[in-house]
């Protein structure tokens, strides 16, 4: 294996299979094994139930078991990766791998069952046999031709989807990138020449599936270790090579790839030399997907043709032609409808999704995964990046549609869009609580929200999708001119966002802003060429005028300033609501859990009187966001033990909120374990509240910051916010450098609440 770009030593990779715990799966229980009733549900005797009913109707297996979500990784190890033949066991940490992906990519679960046999009788005989255990087979690193036989087999013998991903995968991602290579430089499939260098499994299966995408079968030549598959050739055929033999003189890759368009390799290192790319077509594809090593670097394709447009196997080069932008994707959308199997309709519909997504803005997610790096559509950028988040939302619905528009679906899908969401909420726990933001806002009259620091590209990128979600209007503020350069930088057509742009120092609306800020500012020091100069060079005070005076809905902004900074300019403009109280409110969400923990931004260290301020804000708008509020004041001390000056407070604002008459359960001072797990509250049978607590009062503004920020760092959570609370006006301040979707985020709080202030008035 090559070392030249690799960033690892032999040492640290067989450290991370080893420590902590060998391997990289187990196997965590979905149902509570606390009791002696839970452990009577699980096992004997209440396990009959189900066991009767399944025998009954075994599609109820996908009821009351695990198979609808459960897939077998088999493999006998005789073409591991690019290492060949090295037994069924060698072959078991590949397969864990692929377990884990199936997992972390597309929550699949997964485990791999590796075969000691070479025969494919053997092999078919016993993936028969299992196959009643789950939804879904993935055969992986069986070595060709056996594996074509083994698939075609299993795929008749069993009533799920059988899929040899490194056939199938390969196929699909390539033509995803032989799609958009097409788009990008004017070609039409029927027309393009293809060169296959490689005729195994991969191979041959990406040549089927492009064949069957429109490249017509006379402008493929396929060569392997003897050379051309032409007609008439009797050395080292057999039947799928022969399926694809063509009349050509060509005997040799030299004299195949004169001409040729596209070069899809997967053959081995240095196959192809910078003479033989001289001789292809303009901008060629060069597929060079040769594991660990390609038939030819990119750098070297590109010293000759600049003009190529290249793809690799590795991850250290763009253009990745990576099987997890597939498996994961298909067997979920089969999955989900219960397909019989993955026929040639979900593979086309896979590769036109994955091309389709190419094409869409990159969010900042994949950029962070690529060290800053921004990427977008080009011939840099003409296959989806693994870690683009929309994948798991993206793809599987067109796969489960071809699946039900092919009639392999068991189980079709009613609504699509409720389908979509669901998938986004599965690895996303942001996903659920922004929908339903983002549903509301849609659902109502459009909001104008006002992007303060317009001139910067993460917020152009931020407003426009803001927009083209249909969530609003936005309008950026900064000069026109560096305005359209940043829309160009970050991939947009100036002419063709739609977006609003406003420059401060030029809108006749100026003098209006002037005299409104220095009516309120005029007794405060500042003189009217100071205000104006605010108005004219401050982003923060002209678009909070704009709120102020009617002319916007809302306002985002804090993407270049500190956020007291960014709050001290706001509140010189726009009056905190009469009965509220200005305030940060975070949104703490997980796999079951939602959590609203405040103040997090403004009172450092808050009286009794405002701690109960704190409460009764956060209460309203956790119940305006659907939830019913459980606060909890929080303390390192338990309903006085250890008393300290800080739990002192607490405990005088939970006895003030005593004397009042609200509407929502509250209790304090405690700690965190307290809070949110009822079952440890057996020593304080008086506690008032009836389940785990949603909203936290923190007893000082560090205890809330330290609190969020630790479990953001740690991992388990997703926080949004802190939502700015308590203004008469919408604003939201997104953190320091925020990225462009948690802009967008900030963006769609601001229209939300600007929907709910207008539904109280």
């Amino acid at each position: 294996m090559s070392d030249e770009k690799r960033t690892f030593t032999d040492e640290e990779a067989l450290s991370f299979h080893r420590d902590p715990t060998p391997g990289k799966i187990a196997i965590v229980p979905t149902k509570p094994m606390a009791t002696q009733r839970d452990l009577s549900l699980a096992y004997s005797p209440g396990v009959a139930v189900p066991v009767l009913a399944i025998a009954e109707n075994p599609e109820l297996a996908y009821d009351y078991t695990s198979k609808g979500n459960l897939v077998a990784v088999i493999s006998n190890g005789t073409a591991i990766l690019g290492l060949g033949n090295l037994g069924a066991l060698a072959a078991k940490p590949v397969m864990e791998g692929k377990s884990v992906l199936f997992k972390r990519f597309a929550d699949v679960d997964s485990i791999d069952i590796e075969v000691s046999a070479t025969d494919p009788d053997e092999i078919i005989t016993v993936v028969k046999n299992i196959g009643v255990t789950f939804g879904g087979i993935n055969l992986e690193d069986i070595k060709s031709p056996e594996c074509f036989r083994i698939e075609t087999e299993l795929q008749e013998l069993l009533d799920i989807p059988v899929f040899h991903d490194d056939q199938h995968g390969t196929a699909i991602i390539s033509c995803a990138g032989l799609i958009n290579a097409c788009h990008i430089t004017g070609r039409e499939l029927k027309d393009v020449k293809v060169v296959l260098c490689g005729a195994g499994a991969a191979g041959i299966a990406s040549l089927d599936l492009m064949k069957a995408m429109g490249v017509r079968s006379d402008n493929c030549i396929a060569v392997d270790n003897t050379g051309v598959i032409y007609r008439g050739r009797t050395a080292g055929m057999n039947q799928w090579k022969s399926a694809h033999a063509v009349d050509t003189d060509a005997r040799t890759l030299a004299e195949a790839l004169v001409g040729a368009d596209v070069f899809l390799g997967l053959s081995a290192k240095g196959v192809l030399t910078q003479d033989m790319i001289m001789q292809m077509a303009p901008n060629p594809l060069i597929f060079a997907m040769a594991n660990p090593d390609p038939e030819i670097l990119p750098e070297e394709v590109h010293a000759v043709r600049p003009d190529a447009i290249v793809g690799t196997g590795r991850s250290d080069y763009p253009n990745q032609v990576n099987n997890v932008l597939g498996f994961p994707y298909i067997f979920r959308g089969a999955l989900d409808v219960r397909a019989r199997r993955v026929n040639l309709e979900m593979k086309i519909a896979c590769a036109n999704a994955l091309a389709q997504l190419a094409r869409e803005d990159v969010p900042d997610e994949v950029a962070a995964a690529y060290h800053g790096q921004q990427l977008k559509f080009g011939p840099q950028y003409i296959i989806p990046s693994p870690f683009d988040p929309r994948l798991i939302w993206y793809i599987p619905p067109f796969v489960a549609q071809a699946a039900m528009d092919s009639g392999v679906a068991r189980k079709p899908i009613e609504d699509m869009d409720a389908y979509r969401a669901s998938l986004a909420q599965r690895l996303d726990p942001t996903a659920a609580f922004l929908q339903k933001l983002q549903g509301t806002v849609q659902a109502s009259p459009k909001k104008k929200i006002v992007f303060a620091e317009g001139e910067e590209p993460s917020v152009i990128r931020a407003a426009y999708a803001f927009q083209n979600a249909g969530l609003g209007q936005a309008v950026l503020v900064g000069r026109e001119d560096l305005v359209r350069e940043n829309m160009a930088v970050a991939g947009l057509d100036p002419k063709d966002t739609g977006l609003e742009i406003i420059n401060a120092r030029l809108s006749d609306k100026n003098p209006e802003y002037v005299d409104y800020l220095y009516s309120r500012l005029a007794r405060q020091g500042f003189l009217k060429r100071d205000v104006q100069r605010l108005i004219n060079q401050d982003r923060n005070s002209f678009a909070a005028s704009m709120l102020a005076l009617g002319h916007a809905d809302g306002m985002v902004t804090g993407v270049t300033r500190s956020y007291d900074q960014v709050l001290e300019e706001v509140l010189q403009v726009i009056d905190p609501l009469p009965d509220g109280r200005v305030m940060g409110m975070s949104v703490v969400l997980a796999k079951g859990h939602t959590l609203f923990i405040a103040d997090t931004n403004v009172t450092e260290m808050p009286e009794a009187d405002e701690l109960v301020e704190i409460a009764l804000q956060a209460a309203r708008t956790v119940a305006t966001l659907g939830y019913t509020p459980r606060v909890a004041f929080m303390s390192y001390s338990t309903f006085g033990n250890p008393m300290g000056q800080r739990s002192e407070k607490v405990r005088d604002a939970v006895a003030m909120l005593d004397e009042m008459d609200v509407d929502f359960e509250y209790e304090g001072e405690m700690p965190p374990e307290l809070a949110l797990d009822p079952a440890r509250r057996v020593n304080y049978p008086f506690m008032r509240l009836t389940g785990p607590a949603n909203v936290l009062i923190m007893p000082a503004i560090h205890s809330a910051a330290i609190s969020t920020q630790l479990v953001q760092a740690v991992g388990g959570a997703t926080v949004i916010g802190p939502l700015l609370l308590g203004l008469s006006k919408s604003v939201q301040i997104c953190p320091l450098s925020a990225s462009v979707s948690r802009i967008l985020q900030m963006a769609t709080v601001a229209a939300y609440e600007q929907d709910l202030m207008e539904a109280q008035t």
